[in-house]
């Protein structure tokens, strides 16, 4: 088994799949962070039914893949409702929250500008 060099908290030449990576807790939300670094941002994330992450803002571009589940998003003030397979871009700078209506996984990649981090 080789390790990555650049990936963190997953294997190399292994076949994965993502929502297996974490798991849905009552009364948390879970993450598993993949990659991180001054450009970008993987990460694995497990919402109990309910838990929430309140508006807030990203210096980067968002990329949000709901693995499984159903989950509420709010961008700038538009409400969408996501289930598994879709994907939704949160632009940099514009507030967001992400509200779980079920239990939900999702993927996050963020990618940011130079000299954000």
């Amino acid at each position: 088994m080789t390790n990555p060099t650049y990936l963190k908290n997953i294997e190399a030449e292994k076949i994965l799949q993502l929502s297996q990576l974490t798991e849905c807790r009552e009364g948390q939300i879970i993450s598993r962070t993949l990659a991180q670094n001054q450009f970008l941002s993987t990460t694995v994330f497990a919402f109990a039914k309910g838990e929430e992450l309140s508006a807030h803002s990203s210096a980067g571009d968002a990329i949000l893949t709901i693995l499984e589940g159903k989950s509420q998003i709010i961008i700038n003030g538009i409400t969408h409702h996501l289930t598994a397979g879709q994907t939704i871009v949160m632009p940099a700078q514009i507030p967001h929250a992400v509200t779980a209506e079920e239990d939900f996984k999702m993927f996050l990649i963020v990618v940011f500008p130079q000299n954000t981090l």
